[in-house]
């Protein structure tokens, strides 16, 4: 596993998912509410919705972190991975 191509990998998931995300929440808010309701078991976060619209340059902060965030994750998690599979950890814990 390669720790810049899974990082950039993962970033690139994390960051169209977000878009995706941002995107149904601004066709269908309600919709959107509702299933983040039943997301959290019902907790009630119609109190945090906003009436007007958010600026542009908030999601882009937001995407941003989370694609920068998701990189360094996922190159963390190839390099531990490689470091992992040169001592052969893994290995030993094969329940097959």
């Amino acid at each position: 596993m390669k720790p810049l191509q899974t990082g950039l990998a993962l970033s690139v998931t994390a960051a169209l998912f977000y878009s995706l995300c941002t995107f149904i929440e601004i066709v269908w808010p309600a919709q959107f509410m509702a299933f983040t309701n039943a997301l959290f078991h019902g907790m009630d976060f119609r109190a945090l919705q906003s009436v007007a619209p958010h600026p542009w340059r908030d999601f882009f902060s937001a995407l941003t972190v989370i694609a920068l965030w998701a990189f360094i994750m996922g190159a963390f998690f190839a390099a531990l991975y490689g470091a992992l599979d040169r001592i052969r950890l893994h290995r030993s814990l094969n329940y097959g």
